[in-house]
């Protein structure tokens, strides 16, 4: 066993014991973005598969059985092709955003983040790894109802490739949403409603043709960044697509995902250490 010397204690000085302890306090190194930010998705994906797959089945049901409901009142153009492309992203916001807000709202009350806070992973690679893993169980139902969706309505197949952006981009930006409100909320029941509140939004705004809403709602409408993957799947549908413009709304679902999960990170940040 080691015995300081007395001249350092009576000194006051920690400069001879100060570098060992240091180094013996640290464990390891901290971990980088990208390898950590993949660590965290395949642990949430794993995690998360076994509770979220019925989950994802209602989604999928409930974007199918508004699209049944809606071919008794749209007959086709181009209001059937927002209640295709709206029906389509509303898995995408019912799993990135509702069920986002719903586990980090129960991550923060459970202490759930102090396991994270003591990993050496970035804060940005939780948010982002967790964000990641639940879009990609979007994915089967956002395709299936789109797939549907256009054969009820008669609508060409040739564009739906689109999706292969419009998920990853609106999901990027409802993530961040989601993942927001759950690190916000001061109790898991507010972020239970939040996610529920941003979902009904997207219901609403992103489903129903927007020829036939008021214009505040149409405001209302432009505010909410899942209705620009809407519009940018809606605009394929047609004969002859305008890529600029759906190249616009990807966009903005691009800079909106951006924005989103850099707040939803600020907010890790700001919960972790309370």
């Amino acid at each position: 066993m080691s015995v300081v010397p007395a001249e350092v204690l009576s000194s006051g000085s920690t400069r001879g014991v100060s570098e060992p302890a240091r180094d013996e306090a640290e464990l390891a190194p901290r971990a980088r973005l990208w390898p950590a930010l993949g660590a965290v998705y395949r642990a949430q994906l794993s995690r998360a598969r076994v509770a979220r797959i019925p989950l994802l089945f209602v989604a999928t049901f409930q974007s199918v059985g508004i699209l049944i409901m809606m071919r008794g009142i749209v007959d086709g153009g181009s209001e059937a092709e927002s209640a295709v492309a709206g029906s389509a992203v509303l898995v995408v916001a019912f799993v990135a955003l509702n069920l986002l807000a719903q586990y980090f709202g129960q991550l923060r009350a459970s202490g759930g983040l102090d396991h994270y806070a003591t990993l050496p992973v970035p804060p940005a690679a939780v948010v982002l790894g967790a964000a990641a893993a639940y879009a990609s169980f979007t994915v089967p139902g956002t395709v299936v109802t789109a797939v549907f969706g256009s054969l009820l309505f008669g609508l060409p197949l040739t564009h739906l490739w689109v999706l292969a952006a419009v998920i990853p981009l609106a999901g990027a930006a409802l993530s961040g949403l989601g993942a927001a409100c759950g690190l916000l909320a001061p109790r898991p029941e507010l972020a239970t409603l939040l996610g529920q509140l941003g979902m009904s939004a997207a219901l609403l705004l992103g489903v129903l043709p927007p020829d036939r809403m008021p214009e505040i709602v149409r405001l209302a409408r432009d505010l909410l960044p899942s209705t620009y993957g809407v519009d940018a799947l809606a605009r394929t549908f047609g004969t002859h697509p305008h890529w600029g413009l759906v190249l616009g709304d990807l966009a903005v679902c691009a800079g909106v995902g951006v924005a989103s999960l850099a707040v939803a990170t600020w907010a890790y940040r700001r919960a972790a250490v309370r």
